[in-house]
């Protein structure tokens, strides 16, 4: 019986021919029959990929065998199974595009000058110490904010990475240069780039969350900071983190909680909107656009 899983991970560390390791990622997953999303820089690596537990363990224990990734943090979930349409491996200037890729400095061991790493339990730790004077901020795109985040998170107004740069430097925020502040993203990506250009803009006190959601998730589920779903790249679409999850996105027909996202049905648009299984049984129609209702980020 097949068992479908997917693995999330990263490695920051210098590639100096990052097209060769394209070809042996695109052969690798090919031989494995895995899809999935990976994205390669001179800086190293970042992927999601998915298939049958046995080929992707292979795809594992050959990705280790090469030595600048030997210690990739491989984050497990389950699949359910063809999660991904195609495999996409592409180089790329930046492995997340903030679209400032002279100011990461990078070397064997990691991003040099980014936020302290904190484990599940030191964050819980920081919490204790300092209480309410922690911001969590979030370091996704908004949308993705809208179905779950940290308690009481700032939420920047970013469709892509590309704005988190215009928003740091905007001055909205400026008032949490001397507070701690803990970004967090899915995996722990993006705030290995974010906390570097928050550091360089002028915040003192900065931390990320080692290993992104996916890690806190692992150790608290719901009992801890985490509030609602989690948006996930995938056919999925979302996931919790144990049972009675209150939903924190609202369908943009009805206003009712939810964590559904679909495509908007208005011509050619791509764009994703929350939408619930009551409005779809009922024939309605989502469209982006066409709703008053806001989500409460507090």
């Amino acid at each position: 019986m097949a068992v479908p899983k997917i693995i999330l991970f990263y490695v920051f560390t210098p590639l100096a021919d990052p097209d060769a390791i394209r070809l042996w990622q695109r052969s690798l997953c090919e031989q494995h029959n895995l899809k999935g999303r990976i994205i390669i820089s001179p800086d190293g690596i970042n992927a999601t990929v998915g298939g049958e537990l046995d080929d992707v363990k292979r795809y594992v224990r050959a990705l280790k065998s090469y030595a600048p990734f030997k210690n990739a943090d491989i984050k497990w979930s389950e699949g359910l199974g063809d999660d991904f349409p195609r495999l996409s491996v592409k180089v790329r200037p930046e492995l997340v595009t903030f679209g400032a890729p002279g100011e990461l400095k990078v070397t064997p061991d990691g991003v040099l000058g980014g936020g302290q790493h904190l484990k599940p339990h030191e964050l819980h730790e920081l919490m204790d110490q300092h209480g309410k004077d922690v911001v969590f901020f979030d370091g996704r795109n908004a949308m993705e904010a809208e179905i779950g985040r940290f308690h009481n998170a700032v939420v920047p107004h970013t469709e892509t990475t590309r704005d988190f740069l215009a928003e740091i430097e905007s001055g909205k925020y400026d008032d949490l240069k001397d507070k701690p502040v803990v970004t967090y993203c899915t995996g722990g990506i993006r705030c290995e780039v974010l906390t570097v250009l928050m550091k360089n803009r002028g915040f003192q006190d900065v931390y990320q969350l080692d290993g992104g959601i996916v890690r806190y998730a692992e150790a608290y589920g719901n009992e801890g900071y985490w509030d609602g779903s989690l948006y996930v790249f995938d056919k999925r679409m979302h996931v919790e983190f144990g049972d009675d999850v209150k939903p924190l996105g609202r369908c943009c027909v009805c206003g009712q909680p939810t964590a559904r996202y679909v495509n908007c049905r208005q011509g050619s648009c791509d764009e994703q909107v929350l939408f619930c299984e009551e409005c779809e049984r009922a024939g309605k129609s989502p469209q982006c656009g066409t709703s008053d209702i806001r989500v409460d980020m507090s």
